[in-house]
Protein backbone atom coordinates (compact mmCIF):
# COMPACT_ATOMS: atom_id res chain seq x y z
CA UNK A 1 0.00 0.00 0.00
CA UNK A 2 1.15 3.87 -0.71
CA UNK A 3 1.11 6.44 2.36
CA UNK A 4 -2.05 7.93 1.13
CA UNK A 5 -3.96 4.02 1.28
CA UNK A 6 -2.43 3.77 4.32
CA UNK A 7 -3.92 6.97 6.07
CA UNK A 8 -7.34 6.04 4.61
CA UNK A 9 -7.67 2.94 6.24
CA UNK A 10 -5.85 4.67 9.97
CA UNK A 11 -8.43 7.16 9.21
CA UNK A 12 -10.83 4.55 10.25
CA UNK A 13 -9.67 4.00 13.76
CA UNK A 14 -12.28 5.04 16.14
CA UNK A 15 -11.67 8.05 19.00
CA UNK A 16 -14.08 9.11 21.51
CA UNK A 17 -15.10 13.46 20.68
CA UNK A 18 -17.16 15.25 23.38
CA UNK A 19 -19.66 17.11 21.23
CA UNK A 20 -20.66 20.60 21.67
CA UNK A 21 -23.76 20.31 19.73
CA UNK A 22 -27.13 17.79 19.02
CA UNK A 23 -27.19 15.52 16.28
CA UNK A 24 -28.93 12.43 15.29
CA UNK A 25 -27.64 9.14 14.08
CA UNK A 26 -25.72 9.01 11.39
CA UNK A 27 -26.35 6.40 9.02
CA UNK A 28 -23.43 5.33 6.55
CA UNK A 29 -22.82 2.14 4.65
CA UNK A 30 -20.15 1.28 7.14
CA UNK A 31 -22.33 1.36 10.08
CA UNK A 32 -24.58 3.84 12.12
CA UNK A 33 -22.89 6.96 14.21
CA UNK A 34 -24.12 8.93 16.74
CA UNK A 35 -26.43 10.17 18.66
CA UNK A 36 -24.36 13.29 19.31
CA UNK A 37 -25.57 15.31 22.55
CA UNK A 38 -23.35 18.26 24.31
CA UNK A 39 -20.94 16.89 26.47
CA UNK A 40 -21.72 13.19 26.42
CA UNK A 41 -18.33 11.27 24.77
CA UNK A 42 -19.19 9.45 21.26
CA UNK A 43 -16.94 6.90 19.64
CA UNK A 44 -16.76 7.85 15.96
CA UNK A 45 -13.86 7.43 13.28
CA UNK A 46 -10.77 9.52 12.76
CA UNK A 47 -11.98 11.02 9.83
CA UNK A 48 -15.91 12.09 11.19
CA UNK A 49 -13.55 13.74 14.49
CA UNK A 50 -11.05 15.49 11.96
CA UNK A 51 -14.07 17.06 9.61
CA UNK A 52 -15.97 17.99 12.67
CA UNK A 53 -12.60 19.79 13.81
CA UNK A 54 -12.16 21.41 10.88
CA UNK A 55 -15.75 22.99 10.13
CA UNK A 56 -15.61 23.93 13.88
CA UNK A 57 -13.00 26.02 12.87
CA UNK A 58 -13.96 27.21 9.72
CA UNK A 59 -16.97 28.17 11.59
CA UNK A 60 -15.39 30.12 14.38
CA UNK A 61 -13.59 32.06 12.26
CA UNK A 62 -16.31 33.30 10.00
CA UNK A 63 -18.45 34.13 13.25
CA UNK A 64 -15.79 36.06 14.47
CA UNK A 65 -15.51 38.25 11.51
CA UNK A 66 -19.25 38.33 10.97
CA UNK A 67 -19.80 39.71 14.72
CA UNK A 68 -18.63 42.85 16.23
CA UNK A 69 -18.26 41.53 19.30
CA UNK A 70 -16.21 38.71 20.24
CA UNK A 71 -17.24 35.59 19.79
CA UNK A 72 -16.78 32.68 22.50
CA UNK A 73 -13.55 30.05 21.40
CA UNK A 74 -13.15 26.82 21.81
CA UNK A 75 -10.94 27.42 25.12
CA UNK A 76 -9.35 30.31 26.92
CA UNK A 77 -6.13 29.06 26.08
CA UNK A 78 -6.73 28.12 22.02
CA UNK A 79 -3.60 30.00 21.07
CA UNK A 80 -1.48 28.63 23.82
CA UNK A 81 -2.85 24.98 22.54
CA UNK A 82 -2.66 25.41 19.00
CA UNK A 83 0.89 26.62 19.47
CA UNK A 84 1.69 23.86 22.17
CA UNK A 85 0.00 20.61 19.56
CA UNK A 86 1.55 22.21 16.75
CA UNK A 87 4.81 23.07 17.21
CA UNK A 88 5.44 19.41 19.20
CA UNK A 89 3.52 16.67 16.97
CA UNK A 90 2.34 18.66 13.75
CA UNK A 91 3.70 15.69 12.26
CA UNK A 92 0.40 13.68 14.28
CA UNK A 93 -1.98 16.33 13.36
CA UNK A 94 -3.45 15.74 9.71
CA UNK A 95 -3.63 19.55 8.25
CA UNK A 96 -1.28 21.33 10.77
CA UNK A 97 -0.94 24.23 8.39
CA UNK A 98 -4.55 24.54 7.62
CA UNK A 99 -5.00 24.48 10.75
CA UNK A 100 -2.54 27.02 12.25
CA UNK A 101 -4.30 29.56 9.37
CA UNK A 102 -7.49 29.20 10.51
CA UNK A 103 -6.02 29.87 14.11
CA UNK A 104 -3.87 32.62 13.25
CA UNK A 105 -6.99 34.06 11.14
CA UNK A 106 -9.10 33.86 13.91
CA UNK A 107 -6.25 35.65 16.16
CA UNK A 108 -5.85 38.16 13.93
CA UNK A 109 -9.61 39.20 13.77
CA UNK A 110 -9.45 38.87 17.30
CA UNK A 111 -7.06 41.45 17.80
CA UNK A 112 -8.36 43.87 14.83
CA UNK A 113 -11.21 44.13 16.98
CA UNK A 114 -9.50 44.90 20.49
CA UNK A 115 -7.68 47.86 18.50
CA UNK A 116 -10.99 48.97 17.32
CA UNK A 117 -12.91 48.50 20.76
CA UNK A 118 -9.97 50.56 22.44
CA UNK A 119 -9.53 53.18 19.91
CA UNK A 120 -13.46 53.87 20.23
CA UNK A 121 -13.38 53.77 23.81
CA UNK A 122 -10.61 56.31 23.94
CA UNK A 123 -12.20 58.45 21.42
CA UNK A 124 -15.89 58.19 22.98
CA UNK A 125 -14.14 59.10 26.95
CA UNK A 126 -16.24 56.03 28.18
CA UNK A 127 -16.25 55.28 31.63
CA UNK A 128 -16.39 51.47 31.43
CA UNK A 129 -16.22 49.11 28.52
CA UNK A 130 -17.77 45.76 27.99
CA UNK A 131 -15.24 43.13 26.19
CA UNK A 132 -16.82 39.72 26.70
CA UNK A 133 -14.90 36.64 25.70
CA UNK A 134 -11.42 38.09 25.52
CA UNK A 135 -8.85 35.44 26.24
CA UNK A 136 -6.08 35.94 29.08
CA UNK A 137 -3.10 36.11 26.12
CA UNK A 138 -5.08 39.18 23.98
CA UNK A 139 -4.48 41.32 26.72
CA UNK A 140 -0.76 41.01 26.65
CA UNK A 141 -0.52 41.24 22.98
CA UNK A 142 -1.14 44.90 23.52
CA UNK A 143 2.00 45.64 25.35
CA UNK A 144 4.74 44.24 22.65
Amino acid sequence: MDPSEVEFVAEKEVVKIIPNFSLDKIYLIGGDLGLFNPGLPVDVPVWLALNLKDKKLEEIRELERKEDTFTPVPSPYYMELTKLLLNHASDNIPKADEIRTLVKDIWDTRIAKFRLSADSFISQQEAHALLDNLTLIGGKAQHH
